[in-house]
């Protein structure tokens, strides 16, 4: 168990701020190698989750969520200490493909012990999929295939940010690429719809990249399961097989609780 240390901090009341002209090359380098400054807890969450500050040299800064494996709760569907592992597995799947929005994530020793440190993204606090989903239904699409692709089996509408740079950001992986299908989300908009071409062009991409030796490949063996990636191979075959968005399940709980 993870001893409650520092100041209780809200995540929704954070200011945050970055240097501007870092890639995202430089972000991944900072967030492994920098310093941490401070860890502070974040009081929701059936996980522990803190706030990092992380500093590479003087005047670039970040904030960053870290998960530490020591801090997750067990469940009987996913095998004990591997959540913070597909919180990297999803970043390195949606960089592979372009999208959708995943912030930068990596794996490395924190305040808590191993865990994963991802980009905390400055976000208006009150938008999530529900209000957003109308104005950006072109991303949702997306995110509504990944969640297919990644086997997500928690995407809560408060999962989904509108960031201050206009981008819809997802967040909130570690219930993701179970062998067993059990997709749970609140995107069901696009039922019987065709999935866009662009987007199939992209996961023709993404198998031939799984197909054979790569830097994808090599990233995914380090954080999952033979059975889990041939699970991923899989779900990409079924999708590119019949690139339809599929239809509720009845006989199955396929939203999860709570939705927000």
């Amino acid at each position: 168990m993870i001893p409650c240390r520092g100041i209780l901090v809200d995540a929704r009341s954070i200011k945050y701020s970055k240097d501007e002209d870092l890639s995202e090359d430089g972000l991944l380098e900072l967030l492994i190698h920098g310093a941490i400054l401070s860890s502070e807890l974040i009081p929701w969450g059936s996980n522990y989750n803190f706030l990092l500050d992380i500093e590479g040299r003087p005047a670039v800064k970040v904030k960053a969520i870290y998960k530490p494996q020591a801090g997750e709760s067990p469940l009987i569907d996913f095998p004990i200490g591997t959540l913070y592992k597909r919180e990297y597995a999803t970043y390195v799947v949606s960089k592979a493909l372009g999208w959708p929005h995943v912030p930068p994530t990596v794996i490395r020793e924190g305040p808590h012990g191993i865990g994963s440190i991802q980009l905390f993204i400055d976000a208006y606090p009150q938008p999530n999929y529900f209000t957003l989903r109308d104005d950006h239904s072109e991303v949702f699409k997306q995110i509504a295939i990944f969640d297919i692709l990644i086997n997500n089996a928690d995407r809560k509408a408060g999962h989904c940010l509108l960031g201050r740079d206009n981008k819809i950001w997802i967040i909130d992986h570690g219930l993701t690429f179970n062998q067993i299908f059990n997709l749970r989300t609140v995107i069901w908009d696009f039922c019987g719809h065709p999935v866009p071409a662009p987007l199939v062009k992209n996961l023709e991409s993404l198998l031939k990249l799984l197909s054979i030796p790569s830097q994808l490949t090599e990233d995914l063996r380090q954080v999952l399961t033979e059975s889990e990636i041939k699970a991923l191979m899989r779900r990409l075959h079924l999708i590119l097989g019949n690139p339809v968005f599929p239809n509720h399940d009845p006989f199955r709980r396929d939203v999860p609780w709570p939705w927000l």
